[in-house]
């Protein structure tokens, strides 16, 4: 019987890319002012000081990560966008963009919920403008793929239909994160069996087809509406 190949560690993240990841899921399971800065150095291995060879305080690590995933989001949507074969295919490519986001940058989702208020200003507001583009690109590719919410007079429903689209993916893997039961399989005493609930294709695939129902169906409600001649 053959012996297995041997397969090549993964390769080990940057030491600041190393700091973002624990210091996201700190800040995510405690909250900003819940984490010293000495605790993300224990979590990576170093001294708190060390810290700051890579980021100036607590201050940057959150600025960091809170503009740089709005700046990925903006980025990539512009990309899957600008590379679609039409209007329906870039929002499909759209949702997908973000549905891989909401799977699997969980701790990013919280704190781009709940820590905005712990940036200082001008990090804010940069914040804000990115998520204000990344919402316009949205619309606008929305109103593409539907031509009764490209109408002026249907602006507004297709806005509403962004943001609701956003609050089903971005909360949903949340409220649906498969948490196993103490002793059952898949807990911390069967750590040898996976845990229960959706896959993560099913999962996606779920919240896929939930993002395009609810865009088609602020589509057709808009059409309902119109005055019959």
């Amino acid at each position: 019987m053959g012996s297995m190949p041997n397969r090549a560690p993964a390769p080990a993240l940057p030491r600041r890319d190393q700091i973002r990841k624990e210091a996201a899921r700190l800040f995510a399971a405690r909250g900003f002012l819940g984490v010293g800065v000495d605790e993300i150095g224990k979590a990576v291995g170093i001294s708190g000081p060390g810290l700051y060879r890579h980021f100036a305080g607590k201050d940057a690590m959150l600025a960091d990560l809170l503009v740089g995933i709005s700046e990925r989001l903006l980025d990539e949507g512009r990309r899957r966008e600008g590379e679609a074969a039409g209007p329906r295919a870039a929002l499909d490519s759209l949702i997908d963009g973000h549905i891989d986001f909401a799977l699997d940058d969980r701790d990013l989702i919280t704190l781009h919920d709940r820590e905005l208020l712990h940036l200082k200003e001008a990090d804010r507001r940069r914040v804000r403008r990115l998520q204000r583009g990344y919402v316009e690109l949205w619309v606008e590719v929305v109103r593409e793929a539907f031509p009764p919410l490209a109408a002026p007079e249907a602006e507004p429903v297709a806005r509403a239909a962004v943001h609701a689209v956003f609050g089903l993916l971005n909360s949903t893997p949340h409220s649906a994160a498969p948490q196993p039961a103490q002793n059952a399989p898949g807990s911390p005493a069967d750590p040898g069996s996976e845990r229960t609930g959706l896959a993560r294709d099913s999962m996606a695939a779920l919240l896929r087809a939930l993002a395009q129902g609810a865009f088609a169906a602020a589509a057709a409600e808009v059409e309902r509406a119109r005055p019959t001649a």
